[in-house]
């Protein structure tokens, strides 16, 4: 995916998280009126800290536009990492060394020509095609190394990209949170030191105040946990395709230069 596939998601994301919010609203409303568990309740609270004359509700749409650009994001990643990029690596290796062994270069070529989108084969196919160069003379162990080199400083990148952003949304949804809290505690505190407000106008500002900490506090975790978990996934995969890259490489080279 590009980056204009990347803005599509941003865009099909935002609705999405607005007719979640919405919905959302009117079921722990209609749950809350009919007298509901305090899940409902809790609901209820959660959903009406996105209205704007609500404490701290900056907060909560700080971090709902992080958690539509960070699920954007990690869609976008998955959907590269996971299957744009993956490869059956034992298997396709096994069958492009079957074949380079038995002098079928061009037959190798083609496989990988099917699935030159994915990392393994492009690489693997920047070498076959360097060696090719030279049928019925001397393989050049350096030239098609340098082949590889090549095509791998391009894959690399490519299978990199934007999982940083990822990362980075997780501790801006968490600070975010945390920012929230402290000005939900600053609320509560300024109610209870103002001598000027009876003590019932008090409590109620106190309660209003906490709850506006503790609701960014958990709808910036609840955005930042996925984050990190996908945010793992992503660069463990990633780590593997680049180990897988490195570990047949070197087996095809010795192979196809005879340096076992």
């Amino acid at each position: 995916m590009k980056t204009s596939s990347f803005s599509k998601l941003t865009k099909l994301a935002l609705p999405v998280l607005m007719t979640a919010l919405s919905s959302g609203a009117l079921y722990a409303q209609d749950a809350a009126e009919e007298g509901a568990s305090g899940t409902a309740l809790f609901l209820q609270q959660f959903f009406n800290a996105f209205k704007w004359e609500t404490e701290a509700s900056m907060y909560m749409w700080i971090i709902a536009l992080c958690a539509v650009t960070a699920l954007a994001l990690m869609l976008e990643r998955i959907y590269f990492v996971f299957i744009r990029s993956n490869v059956d690596a034992a298997k396709f290796m096994a069958e492009i060394r079957k074949l380079v062994a038995g002098g079928n270069l061009k037959k190798a070529i083609a496989l990988c020509e099917t699935a030159k989108d994915k990392a393994l084969p492009s690489v693997v196919l920047a070498g076959l095609k360097r060696a090719a160069e030279r049928e019925g003379g001397p393989v050049d162990f350096r030239a098609i190394q340098n082949a590889v080199d090549e095509g791998t400083l391009e894959i690399i990148p490519k299978l990199s990209e934007r999982a940083g952003y990822i990362a980075m949304l997780s501790n801006v949804s968490t600070l975010f949170g945390l920012m929230g809290t402290v000005y939900g505690l600053i609320l509560s505190f300024a109610a209870v030191a103002n001598p000027a407000l009876p003590e019932d106008q008090k409590a109620l500002l106190l309660a209003r105040g906490i709850s506006a900490a503790m609701l960014t506090t958990i709808w910036g975790l609840s955005v930042a946990i996925p984050c990190i978990i996908v945010y793992t996934m992503i660069t463990t995969k990633t780590g593997k395709i680049i180990d897988e890259m490195d570990e047949h490489m070197v087996k095809l080279i010795n192979l196809m230069t005879g340096n076992r």
